[in-house]
């Protein structure tokens, strides 16, 4: 299929549309060798990788005569740049069924570790490698991004290699619902960097930020949060924004080709001469909208990316929270940011990373405002009414949330008294 207009691109979101809404979770690791406490190497990456196609039934992706994933029941593990391995998992119905899946390759992953004297780290960012001394892998993406990226993000590096994160997809049922749901995640986006707050030390020391993960993806080429998000969005505007992106790379014939500042628009106009200019494919749409590296994004669904990664015990508490809000609780939630103005959204955005849940929001700190969408968010829990064989609610993976709300404390704080 071939996208030759604007049009195309809108359909390629209409055609998102679902009757049956899904949840998609995808966590990143960093893995250490525990002799060397270095960051793990591509040929110890590999070695994992064989180990869980050879034990647990994935099946390998291989790009070129290279191991660079597995693959396994609608489930994915991919590498990123500085070898971080991320679990996208399956679509699912509901956080019973994502807090299972997630700990099922925790102790997969575990055992692999042990095997080769390796060890996870769940955090935002790493807190002990300095940059140049990350190995890299040999993904041809990655090759492409290493040289472009920098060039209009002067921390794009960092955010290549030194972060991990939580990513969660969530569905609309049409372009009304997508726009409520993109608004709410929108605005939420100063609170969950609060919230979820897991990456204050850098090189072994206090960095003076509480997610210096949300910072670094601040200063990151194609990143942020762009005001035209606060507004209310539409399959054609998104489009638009698309449009207008210069090209991070072309894929043509199993090669990466830098665009020299060419723009999706340049592609569909068949402006692009290195290319023969040839029109784009739904696969280089695809490809286009995965180098948006925003807060939220839009695929043909929703991508919520603004949560630090964290350790095995808050894994299912940041896909509940949005779940209740976005699928259990939607109209409650934007009745209450309904008022909220887009510059203050934003000067709370580019402080959270810093001040944490002490950031100023709308007259109120993102502490209090955390409480207002936790009860929000049980609500809506209570209303799915997805209930597991204990009989209990969705709910129940909120306590994570609970604790920073009651101690008022995340982890970037308790992270800083071990540094």
């Amino acid at each position: 299929m071939k996208i030759s207009s604007k049009e195309d691109i809108i359909n390629h979101f209409i055609n998102g549309n679902k009757s049956d809404l899904y949840i998609g979770v995808e966590n990143e690791k960093f893995i250490f060798d525990t002799k060397t406490q270095k960051r793990s190497t591509y040929i110890q990456i590999s070695n994992i990788l064989k180990f869980l196609q050879s034990n647990f039934g994935w099946e390998k992706v291989i790009e070129g005569n290279n191991l660079i994933g597995l693959k396994l029941n609608g489930k994915q593990v991919t590498l990123e740049p500085g070898n971080q391995i991320e679990l996208a998992g399956a679509k699912l119905k509901n956080i019973h069924e994502v807090c299972a899946e997630s700990f099922e390759f925790q102790d997969q992953l575990i055992k692999a570790c042990n095997e080769f004297n390796l060890e996870l780290l769940s955090i935002g960012y790493d807190p002990y490698t300095n940059l140049k001394d990350v190995p890299s892998n040999p993904k041809k993406r990655y090759e492409v991004m290493t040289k472009e990226m920098p060039k209009l993000g002067r921390l794009s590096l960092e955010m290549m290699y030194q972060t991990s994160g939580t990513q969660i997809n969530l569905d609309y049922s049409d372009e009304k619902n997508f726009s409520s749901k993109f608004k709410l995640i929108s605005y939420l986006v100063p609170i969950s960097i609060a919230l979820f707050a897991n990456s204050s030390i850098k090189e072994k020391k206090f960095c003076n930020y509480l997610s210096y993960r949300s910072y670094v993806w601040q200063n990151t080429s194609r990143g942020g949060l762009p005001k035209l998000f606060l507004e209310d969005m539409t399959f054609e505007k998104y489009a638009d924004y698309c449009l207008n992106l210069p090209l991070l790379f072309i894929i043509k014939s199993n090669n990466y080709l830098s665009p020299n500042n060419y723009t999706f628009k340049d592609f569909i106009e068949n402006k692009i001469d290195e290319i023969d200019n040839i029109s784009p494919s739904k696969k280089d749409l695809e490809t286009h909208l995965s180098t948006i590296f925003t807060d939220v994004r839009l695929k043909q669904y929703l991508e919520i990316r603004s949560i630090d990664a964290c350790e095995w015990d808050c894994h299912c508490a940041s896909p509940a929270f949005y779940t209740g809000l976005i699928y259990g609780n939607l109209e409650e939630g934007l009745d209450i940011i309904k008022k909220w103005k887009p510059d203050d959204v934003l000067n709370a955005y580019f402080d959270a990373p810093k001040k944490g849940l002490n950031t100023e929001l709308c007259g109120k700190n993102i502490l209090y405002w955390s409480k207002i969408f936790l009860e929000v968010c049980k609500r809506g829990l209570e209303d799915r009414s997805q209930i597991n064989k204990k009989g209990n609610n969705e709910k129940i993976y909120l306590k994570n949330i609970e604790n920073i709300i009651s101690e008022k404390k995340t982890k970037a704080e308790k992270l800083i008294k071990t540094a």
